[in-house]
C-alpha cells in the first residue's frame, strides 16, 4: 500500500485539490490524504477549488486538517506545494527527511512552487488544476 499526504498552507486550496485529482483515478493499492501545515480543522474547500473540481466531474468533500505527527507518520510520501512547506514539516518531523518531497521535486520538474490560488478568481484555480493534474500524472508513473 502507497499512502500519499498532499500538504499546502491552509488546506483549503491546493492539497485538496491535489488530493482530489489522485484519489479520482481509484488507483488500487494507493490511499491519498491532505493536511495543511497552518489549517484550522474542519473548513471546507474553498468555493473556487469545488467550482473547478466539479467542471472536471471530480467528486470531493473536503474538510481542513492541521498537520499531525499520525499523519506523517501514516506517509509513504509527503509531497508539499512549496519549499517552504517542506522546510517547515522537515523543522517539525526531522526523521521524515527520506519522504518529503514538494510535489516539483519529486516529479523532476525542479524546486518551484506550485501556483498559490487563495483568494483569486475561478481562472487561477483552473491554472492551479491543470498544474496539479500534471504532477499527479507524473507521480503516479514514477510510482
Amino acid at each position: 500500500m502507497v499512502r500519499i499526504l498532499f500538504v499546502c498552507t491552509g488546506n483549503t486550496c491546493r492539497s485538496p485539490m491535489a488530493e482530489a485529482i489522485l484519489a479520482s483515478k481509484k488507483l488500487p493499492d494507493v490511499e491519498v490524504r491532505s493536511a495543511g501545515v497552518y489549517a484550522m480543522d474542519g473548513l471546507h474547500a474553498s468555493e473556487n477549488a469545488k467550482v473547478v473540481l466539479s467542471e472536471n466531474q471530480i467528486e470531493h468533500n473536503h474538510r481542513s486538517s492541521l498537520l499531525t505527527p499520525q499523519d506523517v507518520e501514516w506517509a509513504t510520501y509527503v509531497f508539499t506545494m512549496t519549499g517552504s512547506h517542506k522546510e517547515a514539516i522537515l523543522y517539525n518531523f526531522p526523521t521524515a527527511k527520506d519522504k518529503v518531497f514538494t510535489i516539483k521535486e519529486f516529479v523532476g520538474d525542479g524546486y518551484q512552487d506550485v501556483i498559490d490560488p487563495f483568494g483569486g478568481n475561478v481562472e487561477i484555480y483552473r491554472k492551479t488544476f491543470q498544474e496539479l493534474s500534471q504532477m499527479v500524472d507524473k507521480i503516479i508513473k514514477k510510482l
